[in-house]
């Protein structure tokens, strides 16, 4: 029985891209270009898989999906989008969404997915909590694919009470993840508690995750809880997690197997409903190898692992963040810092930013604070900053697409790498890219289906 799927995306190549490929593949594929057509077509056919993108004239592709899951529940949605969000993606996967998608995606993931859709037709459950009892997100800021990625996996993992190990650099945002995952659980009602792991003694470190009893040690004149007990119902984010020492990984492993702890100096054990977000900016993998992290500690915490990339490798996101931080700064210190000039804004675009986000924030604190005027200069950066050598000019790009620089690839492989390039460099901006690239519209259209390349975004209008 043939599998017919519709597509709702207002760029008509897309469309015809994306139908041209999912045929090749045998699917019976249709087209509509708005939110309000495709519901009138799902209302007199029985269509098996809706592909719809974000973006769209009139109904939103989000607001169709929340109708498409209440009338046609057997229905699997896939969401697609060239303007990822945090909260884009938590409200795709709560109103139903199969998965979530960023362009530009790979078209073998593309049939991947809608192929996992398919074979799993059962709609996902809610959390129960509504949008108005969710907090803000707070600087968990970017729309770059590998943002989008860690956004998609926030929103797939949210939900859920498996225990999340957040990857990084010091400065990524770590704790914003855990948060992100905290506000958007079912837990979000009850306490979100945190602790940093690495600049605690053994002995402190053990009195403040499981609290003592009145006497335990010199100092404790009164009981006092723990964090596991105060995050009871809650998550718990336990920062720096590949500090602690070997009598304190198996004083943790025992709250993970067994859901239990005893306070210092006490002699009952107490059970306790938490939730662990763990980070590290440590290889963990490679302390389990030297025998310095317990492997079975490891595989505890490494249910869901999540890497969040480092500022260099999502420079498109620096504008983003930079002109978050000039608005909180400026409103912080009463000053009327509005914008930054094109000059400042490449520095900071070009600097490597090795402290991360941190470092960015910190250095537009320290902007606004010297600015005299309404505009920040160059003059205002911090010196690192002004003198930096520029961001190698690969250090955007994915792991596998730097990769060319030290294997021999064949020129077709080159030109599809530069082709992402310059896509990531314009954010996806057809228009821009084709001139960049000398080609036409259409051109660069062949060349990304050539490629395999999913188009980034719709074109902007011309301003």
């Amino acid at each position: 029985m043939s599998v017919h799927i519709l597509i709702v995306d207002d760029d008509l190549v897309s469309c015809q891209l994306f139908a041209k490929v999912l045929r090749g593949e045998g699917y019976e594929v249709e087209w509509r270009q708005s939110g309000e057509d495709a519901l009138s077509c799902i209302a007199h056919y029985p269509y098996d898989l809706l592909l719809i993108d974000v973006r769209l004239p009139g109904m939103t592709g989000l607001e169709v999906t929340r109708t498409v899951r209440c009338e046609h529940p057997a229905v699997p949605v896939i969401v697609m989008t060239g303007f990822g969000s945090m909260e884009t993606a938590v409200e795709a996967i709560r109103e139903g969404a199969f998965d979530y998608i960023s362009k530009p995606m790979n078209l073998e993931e593309l049939k991947h997915t809608i192929a996992r859709a398919l074979a799993q037709q059962t709609p996902p459950d809610h959390d129960g909590i509504s949008n108005a009892d969710r907090e803000p997100l707070g600087a968990v800021i970017g729309s770059s694919p590998a943002m989008v990625e860690v956004y998609k996996t926030v929103a797939r993992v949210a939900s859920t009470t498996s225990t999340v190990l957040i990857l990084g650099e010091s400065g990524t945002g770590k704790e914003l993840i855990a948060k992100a995952i905290h506000q958007h659980s079912q837990r979000a009602h009850r306490p979100f508690v945190a602790v940093d792991c690495g600049v605690l003694t053994e002995t402190l470190l053990e009195s403040e995750l499981f609290g003592h009893v009145r006497g335990a040690f010199t100092g404790a004149v009164t009981e006092k809880k723990g964090v596991f007990e105060e995050a009871h119902g809650g998550t718990c984010f336990l920062d720096e997690i590949g500090d602690i020492s070997t009598n304190m990984q198996a004083k943790l492993l025992r709250v993970l197997q067994e859901h239990e702890i005893r306070r210092v100096g006490g002699k009952e054990w107490m059970n306790v409903d938490v939730r662990v977000v763990a980070a590290t900016n440590r290889n963990l993998a490679e302390l389990v190898k030297k025998r310095a992290f317990r492997h079975d500690l490891y595989y505890r915490l490494n249910v869901i692992a999540l890497h969040l990339p480092p500022l260099r490798e999502r420079v498109a996101d620096i504008p983003a963040l930079a002109h978050y931080f000039l608005r909180r700064y400026s409103l912080k210190n009463g000053k009327a810092v509005t914008t930054v000039s094109d000059e400042a804004m490449k520095l900071l675009r070009n600097y490597v930013w090795p402290g991360n986000i941190r470092e960015l924030e910190n250095a537009i604190e320290r902007a606004v604070t010297l600015a005299c005027y309404p505009t920040l200069t160059p003059e205002d950066l911090p010196t690192d900053v002004q003198e930096g050598t520029p961001a190698d000019w690969s250090a955007d790009l994915s792991q596998e697409e730097q990769s060319f620089f030290t294997k021999t690839p064949t020129l077709e492989e080159v030109d599809k790498r530069y082709v992402q390039y310059v896509l990531s460099r314009t954010q996806g901006n057809i228009a821009r890219a084709a001139k960049i690239l000398d080609v036409d519209r259409r051109s660069l259209y062949r060349m990304l289906e050539r490629f395999k390349i999913a188009p980034f975004y719709k074109e902007s209008s011309p301003h």
